[in-house]
């Protein structure tokens, strides 16, 4: 960023990265015209702030997933705290629940968020998205035989003990 992008009041985008976007009266203006910010009107004149940029307050927001979702991952949609209507696009391999929440990598940034349960709309797809740990009609691991897998998995560990159990449940 020079010192007459400064002067000019020339910003880097929040939601692209482009350089030469423009916050006027709380609006974000960017030149990319791929990106949600675009405006029209930023290569003519600034006189007033254009009505189809967002606003500061809008920027947390989430867009509706549109088109199909790529391969290894799912959709998500969210009723949050205040009523709105929120969709996400989930990795499958990230997903994991804890409790009464579910814990997951959502794109385009990776970042983890956890959400409710009694919140999710979509809940049995969500569910049926998650990785199975073992196989169906196989039974699960007893608690002695979890907490083996559990700790050389996470210490990146072996032992006899381990390897007899893992040959059981060869995708924990």
């Amino acid at each position: 960023m020079s010192f007459l992008d400064w002067v000019t009041g020339k910003i880097t985008c929040p939601r692209c990265g482009t350089s030469g976007a423009k916050e006027i009266n709380g609006a974000i203006c960017c030149p990319n015209p791929t990106c949600a910010y675009f405006s029209k009107t930023m290569g003519k004149s600034d006189a007033g702030a254009p009505t189809a940029s967002i606003t500061l307050s809008q920027r947390a927001e989430t867009d509706a997933v549109s088109g199909p979702v790529p391969a290894g991952s799912f959709a998500i949609r969210y009723r949050n705290f205040r009523g709105q209507e929120k969709s996400f696009v989930a990795e499958a391999a990230s997903a994991c629940r804890l409790k009464n929440h579910i814990n997951v990598k959502v794109a385009p940034q990776g970042v983890r968020i956890m959400l409710a349960r009694e919140r999710i709309l979509n809940l049995s797809e969500v569910e049926a998205a998650f990785p199975q740990r073992v196989a169906p009609g196989q039974e699960w691991p007893s608690a002695s035989e979890r907490r083996v897998l559990n700790y050389h998995k996470a210490r990146g560990s072996t032992s006899p003990c381990y390897q007899k159990v893992r040959a059981k449940y060869p995708d924990w």
